[in-house]
């Protein structure tokens, strides 16, 4: 049976990523190479268990006089992120080409500016009063850092956030192919951006789900998460003979299935239709699927629900592999984080390792792979990212 394409690809034409494994792309690709755990203690603030995490702990920028109101840290991971690597000459090339009303920004985040927002309670609580110069609705808010990027460059086109938790960054890929499509836009800045803060680490330790060492995905003694935080950037433009051999993204599958606020449905039924959306939009077969990078966050439902949906979907499933033990769980910024991983994997031609990883549960009836396979090339590569209240999203990529 012939599936029609329901939306046409969009060309991925430039991507970077300040992550726990460094300041670039460059060193998270190295990062991968070792597969070596990045996770350390935490150094931003206190906390009254133990865990690790995966904190960016090199400077950050300071935002430009001129947008000082938008200054924390989430906006700062962004920045530092945009200057990386030649990645803002390749907007301004974007910008220049489609001109600036033509080019929009998605962020996806779940924790914004939340940690700035704590630092002035603690202010208010000890000096009675909330800092003079802090700003919610520029900072603390989904949408602060969709709009500082869009003023730093000058951007006139569409500009919004998408905050569905751990899925967020995926979905805002997929919402910036409809852009295109839809012609609002030709080309779209994407970004998943999440900062480390005392509520999250808190929240997911209160549900009893952090690990007080590095995690292990699709261990069967997984202990459960680490917190991370990144800022992961992708710019998406409509094909053109000029990014002809760029990769493509050719979908984004969603699903909610709503069965629980925080646990996912345990036979994986949302992931599972999250999964075959991506490959009947795209036209393809899931066995055309040469690899499955897993959202895999060690918790002990979470793996296990999405062993189950992969496992029941594909009659074969390809070989398959998380990086959360090597970065922790960026949370929002996940989805974007691990289609850079996927990138990296479709360009340069190896299949990323499940960092911390030693004996597959059992119950986990999938392929993960456990090493480096740095000699394989894949060309259909799809990247799960599931959220809270069962908001799915599977990003489905190919290099041409």
């Amino acid at each position: 049976m012939t599936i029609h394409q329901a939306l046409p690809p969009a060309a991925i034409t430039a991507y970077q990523c300040v992550s726990a494994a460094g300041d670039d792309v460059e060193a998270l690709y190295a990062a991968l190479m070792a597969n070596q755990t990045c996770l350390k203690p935490l150094g931003l603030f206190d906390i009254p268990f133990e865990t690790l995490v995966g904190e960016v702990s090199t400077a950050l920028p300071a935002l430009p006089a001129h947008l000082k109101t938008y200054q924390c840290r989430n906006a700062q991971l962004a920045l530092k992120a945009l200057n990386q690597g030649g990645f803002r000459a390749d907007v301004e090339r974007a910008i220049a080409q489609h001109g600036s009303t033509r080019v929009g920004v998605i962020l996806g985040t779940s924790t914004s500016g939340i940690y700035e927002t704590e630092n002035a309670y603690f202010d208010l609580q000890r000096d009675g009063s909330m800092p003079a110069d802090f700003s919610f609705l520029t900072t603390h808010t989904a949408q602060a850092t969709a709009e500082f990027l869009q003023h730093e460059l000058a951007l006139q086109g569409p500009c919004f956030a998408i905050s569905t938790a751990c899925s967020s960054s995926a979905k805002a890929l997929g919402a910036a192919q409809r852009l295109i499509t839809a012609d609002i836009c030709d080309a779209v800045l994407v970004a998943g951006v999440d900062s480390l803060c005392r509520l999250t680490l808190r929240g997911f330790y209160s549900l009893q789900l952090i690990s007080p060492e590095a995690c292990r995905p699709m261990d069967a003694e997984r202990k459960g998460i680490n917190i991370g935080e990144a800022a992961a950037l992708l710019l998406l433009e409509r094909p053109n003979p000029d990014n002809a051999g760029s990769p493509r993204l050719l979908a984004v599958g969603e699903s909610s299935d709503a069965h629980h606020m925080s646990a996912p449905h345990p036979q994986g039924i949302g992931a599972a239709a999250a999964m075959r959306q991506a490959v009947r939009l795209a036209g393809r077969q899931l066995e055309d699927v040469d690899y499955i990078n897993l959202h895999a966050t060690a918790s002990q439902l979470n793996d296990l629900s999405e062993a189950k949906a992969v496992a029941g979907l594909f009659d074969n499933p390809p070989p398959c592999s998380g990086v959360k033990g090597l970065l922790g769980h960026t949370l929002g910024a996940a989805g974007a984080v691990e289609t850079i991983v996927s990138l990296l994997a479709l360009e340069k031609g190896f299949l990323p390792a499940t960092c911390g990883l030693q004996q597959v549960d059992a119950q986990c009836q999938i392929p993960v792979i456990a090493r480096l396979d740095a000699a394989i090339k894949t060309k259909l590569v799809l990247s799960n990212a599931f959220g809270f209240g069962g908001n799915n999203a599977s990003v489905l990529l190919e290099v041409v």
